[in-house]
This record gives structure tokens, C-alpha cells and sequence, in this order.
């Protein structure tokens, strides 16, 4: 080996050993295709270097095929391998590729033999088993480098820098062949070539792995096609050209290789345009196809360029307004609403640039489109690549969902807003206030510039059970009207539920400003009577301010509300802001709703009865049942419990309870001979009920109490605002025998004149009047006229509250009969009350000496907590049914 010859070796084995260190090095990397080619390198080096350790005289008449022929051979099949793992090899079916493989091979052998091989093996005279023999290995290459050709143009730069390596070594290999074939070894030539092919693949190690995405599309297999037929055209031209130079020697035979090339060129592009006629005939019919498919689906279909111009439309344009041909040659963005155009062109461009997550984020847009009336619809849809009828188009598609948008704005509406007055509802004041005060969370100062005002309207359900629910709907849109008319525009004024109300205040500038405001819709509501059904109502309202404490924002609405309802406890018409107590309060009530209602159906309350006595003789005329309740071993107030029955509804078992208890007990009595009267308080909620009548009647026949000894006592507010069918029932009762009565006359709205219009047989004069009995002339003037007035109607009288002798004595000088108080009585059970009662079973019953009707001055002084039946103070005289 001569010293140039070691220095070429050297050269390439240096070469071999960094470029197959660089493909190792990708390899671990996770690129498998690299492995293929450091495999493939390390054959190529061995190649070169057994070619230089060869170095010495070559017989051209030997059959030669050398170790390095060998090695070349062996490294092909891995380096077509890498190529596989590099290219997609997705839509490679079909002799296509093969035939452009045979013609671009064929075609530059031919090139290669008359312009390199020919004059050497002309020359030398050898037989053709050396000729067949040396031309394995470049026919070799040449095979590799046609069938190759798509797959290396697929697979981008890597791919195309393989197949120059590729090409490198088979022009190495032509020119190594011709030097044997001339007796000489491989010049320098060869070797620069194998050289840069090893090279070459070495320099793919430095190249990213994933190819680019042109690279994977069918245009490379049109290169392929078009790079083969001219290779093919100019190695059938060159042949031609020789014969006709050569025609004397080789040139019949060189005559008839050009041809069968040109003739292989005709062929192919026979085939070509075959093929194109084909697809084209099948185009058409796949966008006829289209467009009977298009117009028989009801969605909108648009063909149009990547520009926007429309190109066609189907048939359900005419849904919109359009023709579908007046469509063609519009601009599709003019269609389309301004604030949703931004999306619609970013969609277009996502589908031009293809992917798949660019089609899923088409398929979701939405957008408004312009009807031929000028209106706008609203229309789902998706914007895609559209490919096969031609060049690249825009497929969009538009479904109609402008009903589908009004129901869900409908829903949103009946969601969050109440359909009687307009206002937003309960669920929308919750979200509101969620969010106003999550967003605030943490900023100092401004949580408690956030409040909440809760109103409730007082006697609604009177107005309700008196008016019917039509009147009662008038009123709350009317109310719902007032306090909108007063509350800044960007606060919330809600319905919360039933006849309560709730105003959100988000950025008031203190908190007396959101005092002030609660005040003002007070005044609101109070200020006028609300005209309905041609009848005046006077309302007024109970109100709860809170709020939005920073460490309890949370609570905002729940506290506004408790504070109206100890407003509402208060007896109506105030503004009371929170305190903490007032959760402990409402904790109460619902604990006591419970145990209440449960009390009701096991026959847990109790009943004290009042006497009213005749003035003049002391006898017991009548009792009056009041409801007791002890639970746990500890008396609940009536003024407590009471109001939570009324508030929840349970008065009305509870009444019927009370009623029914009641009758039975004077039953007995009067089976034994006391022929007492029994009275009972009713609510305007327990005569409102519709069938209040039924169940008295029912109470009356069960227990056997004839009808007359039984005295329904009711406010005058019961009597004014009742409507006619309720006024028909209780009249219905007075025909049956029951009597009536005005509780606590002259502390609501009735007045003497209307009494000759009232349908009552008794008169309880308030305890107000009572008291002022001998301190007061004007209430002693008042008592005495109304003692007046009944008895020229007709209406018995009867003082409630007699508590000091001198009231009793002025009593019975304005001629009064009836009383009732704790001078005469107090409350007590049945059993003390038949203890400390004497009758003669001929009559009304007196009270026993053991305990006076009528004690002394000096005894009733007394304190009232000293009572055996436990009955509450004169300040606060016995609530009951």
C-alpha cells in the first residue's frame, strides 16, 4: 500500500468512525432509523478500507467481485431500511412507483454506460462474465437509488441527504468499475466520492428526526414521477443521439436501447393521463355527489376559495332568504356579524394550515349570519379542507340554531328572573352575591362597602286569603315597580320568594347610605295604598339591612334576612340592621317550629280558660280556651309560639285542636250541670282557610256543644279585610246558631258607625280602654260610648282587663255586663276552674268564696307571678286562640 493510498484509508476510516459515533449518538436518543445507518455506515467504511488494503494490479480478465464490492452490497439493505423508518410509507400501493424506480434506473445505467463504462470495457476486450460480473454492484445502486426515490423525497431533508449519499456511492462505483475494467485501481475520484457519501450520512446524525409536514404530502410522489420520466426522456435523447453519432459501430444497438426508453417514456405517460382521465372523470363524479348530498341535508354547505369568495352554495341557503345560485361570487366574511368575524377567519386559517386539532376546533365555532332580511341568525358550524373536486377550497357548513339560542335565553330568563314582576329571582341574587364578594375577597375596605336589603311586605298573606291571589300578584308587581323606581340602576332589586324582596348593594359609599336606602323603600311601600281590584290597600313592610363583614361575607344574604324577620317580629313597618344574636334567634324559631308541630299530633299543648262573668251577679257566663304549651319542663310564651304557627302555617291544626279539645271539655260541664258558653280566638289565616265553616261544624256535631254556646272570636282586621266568600261562611255560622265577636274593639280599623254593618252579637272592649278606667276621662268617655252603641244595636258588651276594683265599679255604672280579667279571673285549668267554681245545675256558675270574683283593692294589688295557674302579667295579658 503506497503512501497516498494509506492516507485515502486513514482518511475514511476517521470519517466512518465520527459519522457512525454521530448516528450512534441519535440513536439513543430514540431515533431507530439512525441505528440502521451507523450500521450501514460502518459497512460503507469497511468498504473503503478493504478497497485500500487491496491496492495492486487488477486482471481485467478475471471475474472479479471484491471484498469491497461485498461490504457496499451489505450496507445497501440497511440504509433502505433507514429510509423506510424515515418516510411514511401510507399510500405506497401500486406499481406507480415501481415503474418510475425502473425508468429513472434504467435511464442513468444508460447515461452511465455510454458515458463511462463503454470506452473502458470497449478497450480492454474482456468476455461478458467479467462484464456481468463488475456491473453488480453499480446496477446495485442504481436499483436502490429508482425504488427509493419516493420514499426519499417523503421523507424531507434527512431523506434527501440519504439519497445524495446514495447517489454519491453509485457514482463512486461507475467510476471504480471503469478503472478496473481499464486494469487500474480506483483513482482518487471513487474515493472522494464514497467519501462524501459517508459524509453524508454522518451529517444526518445532526438533523432534526421528524420531517417536515410538506414533505409527507402527495406532491413528493408527483417529484418522484416527474424527476423519473425526465431522467428517462434525457437517457432515451442521449441514446439516440449516440447511435446516430456511432451508427457504423455500436450504434444499431445503442438505436434500439434509446428507443425502448423513449417508447418506456410514452408508456409511462400514457399511463399517467389514463390515470388523470380516470381521476378526473371520478372528481366529477364525487362533486356531483357533493352537491346532491349537500342540497338534500338541511344544513348550509359553502364551497369557497381561501380568499372567501363563494363558489357554491346548496339548496338550503333558501332558509335564510337566498337564492342558492345568488350566493356564487360573494364574499362569505360580508355574511358574517362584525363582533364574530375575528373567530370566523381564525377558524379559516386553522383549517388551511390542516391537522386534526385544527378540524376539532372548526367544528365548534359558532357565529352569527346575515338573512336576506337583514336579520341576524345564529348557526353552528364547522370550517374545513376541502380537496377533492380540484384546487384546495374551504368547506363550511352552518346549521340554523337561532331557535335552539332563544330557548336557552328563555331558560336563562325563567332561571334567573321571576316571571311575575320581571325582577331577577332568588337563584340570581345568590350567584350575584357570590361573586361580587369572591372577587373581593381580600381587598381591604371593600367588603363592607357591600350590603344587602331584605323586605318583606306585612299581612300579605291576609291580602292573599281576604283578596284572592290575583290581587295579591297585583301587589307584588306594583311593590316590585316601587322599589326599582328607587334603587340605583347598577344594584340588583330582586324577588327572593313569596312577598319578600331583596336589593343588592354592591359599591355603596357607607354604610348609612345603605340605611338610608332600606329606610326610603320602607317609606316606599307605606307611603300609598296599592290600588287593587278597586280596593285601597294600606302595606307596610318589614326590612333587614346587613352587611358583607370580611371574615363573614359569606352570611350577607342569610343575615339580611334575619334582620327582617326581627323586623317583622318588632310588629312591621321598621328597618332593623343585623346583629349576631339574630342567628341564635332564628336557630329558636326553627327549633320551636319543630317541636310545635310534633306537639300538635301527639296531644302535647295544653288549655287554660278565662271566665267572663256577669258584673252584676258574678256568675261565670261563658270561658274563653287559651293554649298552653310546656316543653322541657319550661313554658313557651303564647306571644312566642303563637306568632311561629302563624308564620308557619301550623295555626290551622292548631286552632282545630284547640277547638275541638275545648268543646268536648264544656260538654262536660254542661253535662254536669253548668250550662257554661265557650268562646275561641281565631286568625284571619284559620277563617280565611275554605273550609273554616266545615271544621267548626264538624268541632260542634263530634263533641256535641250545641251551636249557640259556642262564641268565635275574631279582630276587626278579620272582618274588614275578608273577602265575600269568607264573609259567607261566617255569616253562614251565625244562621247555624254559632255567635261572633270583635276581639280587642277599638285598637283596629272598625269604627262605631260601621258597627251596625259588622255581622257580631259581641263586643270585647281592648284592655287599652279598660285601663284608663278612673285616670283617663277621654278612654272613659270613649268605653262609655261604645258600652252605648251596643246596646242600642243590640250587641253584648263585654270588658276585657278589668284588673283594679274602681275599673269594675265604673263598669257596671255605664251598664257594661259581661267582664273578664284578673280582678274577676285568671286563666287556669279545667280542674282549678271546676274546683273554685258552684252552680245549682240550673245555670250559669259562680265563683266559690275560697277564691273571690271580685277581691279588694288592696288584693289585687298582689303580684301576678303569685297566680297558682301561672298565667302571664297584666302588662302582657294571655294570648290565645
Amino acid at each position: 500500500m503506497s503512501l497516498s493510498t494509506a492516507a485515502w484509508t486513514t482518511a475514511g476510516v476517521l470519517l466512518t468512525v465520527l459519522a457512525a459515533l454521530l448516528l450512534v449518538r441519535r440513536d439513543r436518543q430514540g431515533d431507530v432509523a439512525c441505528r440502521w445507518l451507523a450500521v450501514g455506515v460502518v459497512a460503507w467504511g469497511a468498504a473503503f478500507a478493504a478497497q485500500g488494503a487491496s491496492a495492486g494490479d487488477i486482471t481485467p480478465a478475471v471475474i472479479q467481485l471484491t471484498l469491497t464490492d461485498l461490504l457496499a452490497l451489505l450496507g445497501l439493505p440497511f440504509l433502505v431500511v433507514a429510509l423506510l423508518r424515515m418516510a411514511p410509507t401510507a399510500r405506497l400501493a401500486g406499481s406507480g412507483w415501481l415503474a418510475d424506480g425502473g425508468l429513472l434506473a434504467l435511464a442513468l445505467f444508460t447515461i452511465g454506460w455510454i458515458a463511462v463504462l463503454r470506452t473502458a470495457y470497449g478497450a480492454t476486450g474482456v468476455g461478458p462474465g467479467v462484464f456481468v460480473v463488475d456491473l453488480i454492484h453499480p446496477v446495485a445502486d442504481l436499483l436502490v437509488l429508482g425504488g427509493t426515490l419516493t420514499l426519499a423525497l417523503r421523507a424531507g431533508p434527512r431523506g434527501r441527504m440519504l439519497y445524495g449519499a446514495l447517489l454519491a456511492v453509485t457514482v463512486g462505483d461507475f467510476l471504480a468499475v471503469q478503472a478496473r475494467a481499464s486494469g487500474m485501481h480506483p483513482g482518487a475520484w471513487p474515493q472522494v466520492a464514497w467519501l462524501v457519501a459517508i459524509g453524508l450520512l454522518g451529517l444526518i446524525g445532526l438533523l432534526p428526526a421528524t420531517a417536515p409536514a410538506d414533505s409527507r404530502r402527495p406532491g413528493s410522489d408527483a417529484t418522484a414521477t416527474v424527476l423519473a420520466i425526465a431522467a428517462a426522456a434525457v437517457g432515451g435523447l442521449v441514446t439516440l443521439i449516440f447511435a446516430l453519432v456511432t451508427w457504423g459501430h455500436s450504434g444499431s444497438l445503442a438505436l434500439v436501447v434509446g428507443g425502448l426508453l423513449i417508447l418506456a417514456v410514452a408508456a409511462r405517460i400514457a399511463s399517467l393521463l389514463r390515470q388523470a382521465a380516470v381521476a378526473s372523470a371520478l372528481v366529477e363524479q364525487v362533486g356531483t355527489q357533493f352537491e346532491q348530498l349537500a342540497d338534500r341535508t338541511s344544513d348550509v354547505v359553502v364551497l369557497c376559495d381561501e380568499a372567501g369568495l363563494i363558489q357554491y352554495a346548496s339548496n338550503a341557503v333558501a332558509d335564510f332568504g337566498y337564492r342558492p345560485g345568488g350566493l356564487t361570487g360573494t364574499w362569505l366574511p360580508d355574511l358574517v356579524h362584525p363582533d364574530d368575524l375575528g373567530a370566523v377567519l381564525r377558524a379559516a386559517a386553522t383549517a388551511r394550515r390542516g391537522g386534526a386539532a385544527a378540524q376539532a376546533e372548526a367544528t365548534q365555532l359558532g357565529c352569527r349570519v346575515r338573512s336576506s332580511d337583514g336579520t341576524w341568525r345564529h348557526v353552528q358550524g364547522t370550517v374545513s379542507r376541502y380537496s377533492a373536486t380540484g384546487p384546495a377550497l374551504l368547506l363550511v357548513t352552518a346549521r340554523d340554531i337561532s331557535d335552539q339560542i332563544a330557548l336557552r335565553q328563555q331558560v336563562a330568563q325563567l332561571t334567573f328572573h321571576d316571571g311575575l314582576t320581571g325582577l331577577p329571582n332568588r337563584s340570581y341574587v345568590e350567584e350575584r352575591a357570590k361573586d361580587l364578594l369572591t372577587g373581593r375577597r381580600g381587598q381591604a375596605g371593600q367588603a363592607d362597602r357591600t350590603g344587602a336589603i331584605f323586605l318583606d311586605l306585612d299581612g300579605f298573606t291576609a291580602i292573599n286569603d281576604s283578596v284572592g291571589h290575583g290581587a295579591g300578584d297585583l301587589v307584588l308587581a306594583q311593590a316590585g315597580l316601587r322599589l326599582r323606581s328607587l334603587v340605583p340602576a347598577h344594584d340588583t332589586v330582586a324577588r327572593w320568594g313569596g312577598d319578600e324582596f331583596a336589593v343588592l348593594i354592591e359599591n355603596a359609599a357607607s354604610p348609612r347610605e345603605v340605611v338610608d336606602l332600606a329606610q326610603a323603600l320602607t317609606e316606599a311601600i307605606a307611603a300609598e295604598p296599592f290600588d287593587v281590584a278597586g280596593r285601597q290597600l294600606s302595606i307596610t313592610a318589614s326590612v333587614g339591612v346587613a352587611f358583607a363583614e370580611s371574615d363573614q361575607g359569606e352570611h350577607l344574604l342569610r343575615n339580611a334576612d334575619l334582620a327582617m324577620s326581627r323586623a317583622k317580629d318588632a310588629g312591621g313597618g321598621r328597618v332593623e340592621v343585623f346583629a349576631a344574636h339574630m342567628h341564635a334567634d332564628v336557630i329558636r324559631r326553627i327549633e320551636l317550629t319543630s317541636a310545635l308541630r310534633a306537639a300538635i299530633d301527639d296531644d302535647g299543648l295544653g288549655i287554660e280558660y278565662q271566665p267572663v262573668v256577669e258584673l252584676s251577679t258574678s256568675r261565670v257566663a261563658s270561658v274563653e280556651a287559651l293554649v298552653r304549651w310546656t316543653r322541657d319542663g319550661e313554658r313557651v310564651e303564647p306571644a312566642e309560639f303563637l306568632g311561629i304557627a302563624e308564620d308557619s302555617g301550623l295555626i290551622v291544626p292548631l286552632g282545630t285542636w284547640v277547638l275541638g279539645q275545648a268543646c268536648r271539655q264544656v260538654v262536660s260541664w254542661r253535662q254536669s250541670g253548668w250550662l257554661v258558653g265557650l268562646s275561641v280566638n281565631f286568625s284571619l289565616r284559620q277563617v280565611s282557610m275554605p273550609d273554616f265553616a266545615e271544621m267548626v261544624l264538624t268541632a260542634l256535631d263530634d263533641s256535641g256543644l250545641p251551636r249557640s254556646a259556642l262564641t268565635l272570636e275574631v279582630t276587626e282586621r278579620v272582618l274588614i279585610e275578608i273577602g265575600p266568600p269568607i264573609m259567607e261562611g261566617l255569616a253562614r255560622l251565625r244562621h247555624l246558631g254559632v255567635r261572633l265577636a270583635i276581639d280587642d274593639f277599638g285598637t283596629g280599623y272598625a269604627s262605631l258607625a260601621y258597627l251596625r254593618e259588622l255581622p257580631v252579637d259581641i263586643i270585647k272592649i281592648d284592655p287599652s280602654f279598660v285601663a284608663g278606667l278612673g285616670t283617663d276621662g277621654t278612654l272613659a268617655m270613649l268605653t262609655r260610648t261604645v258600652v252605648q252603641v251596643g246596646h242600642d244595636l243590640g250587641i253584648e258588651i263585654v270588658a276585657e282587663g278589668i284588673e283594679r276594683p274602681e275599673q269594675l265599679e265604673l263598669l257596671r255604672a255605664m251598664g257594661c255586663g259581661l267582664g273578664q280579667g284578673f280582678l274577676v279571673a285568671r286563666p287556669m285549668t279545667a280542674q282549678r276552674l271546676e274546683s273554685l267554681a258552684t252552680f245549682d245545675g240550673h245555670g250559669p256558675a259562680s265563683l266559690s268564696p275560697v277564691a273571690p270574683p271580685f277581691p279588694s283593692a288592696a288584693e289585687s294589688a298582689g303580684s301576678p307571678s303569685a297566680d297558682p295557674a301561672g298565667a302571664p302579667p297584666a302588662a302582657a295579658p294571655a294570648t290565645g286562640l
